[in-house]
């Protein structure tokens, strides 16, 4: 029976947070719907998200979290392997709302439940009401039975940080220092909370990511780990592409930073598509209040590096842009001993996300490294 932890921390009880690249168990989802956000009624985008269920399954289980009203669509539009559940939220980005899983090294496996306001509340957040969201990690957690640590009033989303496993967290200060988030607490607070909930030792700050208007910038749009030691950092050298900059400044700040055993990190670039990912289909979208509006021509954020680490394999976003190809390259030079399956997410994208954005690992507590 899974339970609330109180008064206690994941660092105090000896867990930490995996990286993404330790051995899972399986993969979490949640269904699209929502017509407020998704174009054509989200069928494009149930279709996309089923292809990227039905590539994680040849390496591990999938389980799919759906509304009463989509269930059967669901059922019938998902593979047979996958588990299908009844799972009432207000959008699908599980990666955000869903429980961060944790494990020790006596093959315990717990997770935090961080608080969600849909990327800043009343400040910026991108919907409202999202209380469906702020109780996916705990529905989930009851699910699986894990006991959880809830941090009640501190928010954050599953998708501004990556970890090494070894004690180093990456993240931004656009998305944790933003008024949305935790407004009260200072940069070396936000730090404290995340070293003692994810049992990490050292936070690297890059300062922005590339989708300020969505989730104020997100670090699994810039960069990630790779293995100990090393990261994955976007890069182009196109100064028109709107996300030169950031790409940019991430790579040198990587490229000067240590990690949390000392180590000078090895940076590999990751390409960014060759031309922008505009919006289509915008009309289609309804009007909800309460709701952000997207027009037709809205860069949508479409970054190679939004990719899904699972066991044997790299689910990666595909566009129909002409870099696609060299970003299976880019990626299956840094992960030699994983099979790169590459995804059509254009109407991921569209919706704010990808492929790491729509999916939760949960680790495998017996795994070891």
């Amino acid at each position: 029976m899974a339970k609330r932890i109180i008064g206690s921390t994941p660092k105090q009880d000896g867990y930490r947070m995996p990286a993404e690249y330790e051995k899972q168990a399986g993969v979490w989802m949640l269904w699209p719907e929502r017509p407020d956000n998704w174009r054509q009624g989200a069928k494009p985008a149930q279709e996309a998200f089923a292809n990227v269920a039905r590539a994680i399954l040849p390496f591990e289980r999938v389980t799919v979290g759906v509304s009463p009203a989509q269930y059967q669509n669901a059922r019938a539009k998902l593979p047979p392997e996958v588990r299908v559940v009844e799972l009432q939220s207000d959008d699908a980005w599980v990666r955000d709302c869903g429980p961060t899983f944790l494990i020790n090294d006596h093959g315990g496996l717990r997770a935090v439940d961080w608080t969600f306001n849909a990327w800043g509340g009343l400040y910026d957040g991108l919907y409202f009401p999202w209380a469906y969201d702020d109780q996916i990690a705990q529905k989930i957690c009851e699910i699986e039975g894990v006991d959880s640590y809830r941090t009640e009033g501190f928010v954050l989303e599953g998708g501004s940080i990556h970890v090494d496993g070894e004690g180093t967290v990456m993240t931004t200060e656009m998305c944790l220092l933003s008024p949305g988030r935790n407004p009260d607490m200072n940069q070396e607070e936000i730090e404290k909370m995340l070293l003692d909930y994810l049992g990490c030792e050292k936070v690297i700050w890059l300062k922005d990511g590339i989708d300020p208007d969505e989730t104020n910038g997100h670090i699994d749009d810039v960069a990630c780990f790779v293995r100990p030691g090393e990261v994955a950092c976007i890069w182009t050298e196109d100064k028109e592409n709107p996300f030169y900059e950031a790409a940019q400044a991430a790579y040198r700040t990587l490229s000067e930073a240590t990690d949390a055993k000392g180590r000078r990190l090895k940076v590999h670039k990751l390409c960014l598509t060759k031309k922008p990912c505009l919006l289509e289909g915008a009309e289609t979208i309804d009007y909800a209040e309460g709701s952000i509006p997207r027009k037709n021509g809205e860069v949508s954020i479409a970054s190679y590096m939004n990719f899904l680490i699972v066991n044997g394999a790299v689910i990666l976003p595909q566009y129909g842009d002409e870099n696609d190809a060299l970003a299976r390259e880019q990626v299956q030079a840094m992960f030699p001993d994983r099979k790169v399956v590459g995804v059509m997410t254009r109407e991921v994208a569209f919706g704010g996300g990808n492929i790491h954005c729509i999916t939760q690992q949960v680790p495998d507590p017996e795994g070891g490294r």
